[in-house]
């Protein structure tokens, strides 16, 4: 694959998704929904496809299930969630690449919980972020570009000098919305999907550089482009 245009020019911040782009906890959130859909009687395979990078009471609204109270479901499905971080893990070469940026140039915009959130990045060993946005905090959840917007706010970024990182075709959207630079992360995804952004496996062939401007570039091995 040749070098895409993201290693050509240098950008003011970064902004991570977590579920799938800097720790691994597909199997964990799998086990949780999975239990929940066999509850509701749904085709859990079918189901399990739209749990990921979206918020959980959103996923839960889009069932239309009958006397089924959305938000009483997404907070018991949380609590399970808290209580299960059986494997989860950091994404290969995750924790160096995030400690080789300046503190006040990233952070991690997810769809989960505040609460989850740093539960689940305390389980897979790595530090708090210097700044986050969680499902919580924004009135429209991903694909909507709310949570990156608000991201780059946070940062004193404006949003098109960001890079975002994310795995989910969701979190995708909404930082195309936003007006943002992308990088999918293929490690959590057994079977790649089709995308037009540039897809790493894992962090440990990709490097940042800080250009004499203030800007962080990437430099990409080419072992490290799928």
């Amino acid at each position: 694959m040749d070098i895409p245009a993201t290693a050509s020019r240098s950008f003011d911040a970064f902004l991570f998704d977590m579920d799938g782009t800097i720790i691994n906890s597909t199997a964990a959130a799998e086990r949780v929904w999975g239990a929940w859909a066999q509850r509701q009687k749904l085709d859990v395979a079918a189901f399990l496809k739209t749990i990921h990078g979206v918020r959980g009471v959103e996923t839960i609204e889009k069932l239309n299930l009958p006397g089924i109270d959305p938000k009483a479901e997404a907070a018991a499905v949380l609590l399970a969630e808290m209580d299960d971080v059986e494997g989860i893990v950091p994404i290969a070469g995750a924790a160096s690449f995030l400690a080789s940026l300046p503190a006040n140039r990233w952070g991690i915009v997810t769809s989960a919980p505040r609460r989850l959130a740093e539960h689940r990045l305390k389980a897979a060993g790595l530090p708090l972020p210097p700044m986050m946005v969680s499902g919580e905090e924004v009135l429209r959840g991903k694909p909507a570009p709310d949570c990156f917007l608000l991201g780059a706010d946070r940062l004193g970024q404006p949003i098109e000098n960001c890079l975002v990182f994310e795995d989910a075709p969701a979190g995708i959207e909404a930082a195309e919305a936003a007006g943002a630079a992308v990088i999918v992360i293929g490690a959590a995804h057994a079977t790649p999907f089709a995308t037009r952004h540039p897809t790493i496996s894992s962090y440990d062939l990709l490097l940042a550089e800080h250009d004499a401007g203030g800007g962080i570039g990437l430099t990409f091995s080419a072992n490290a482009l799928n």
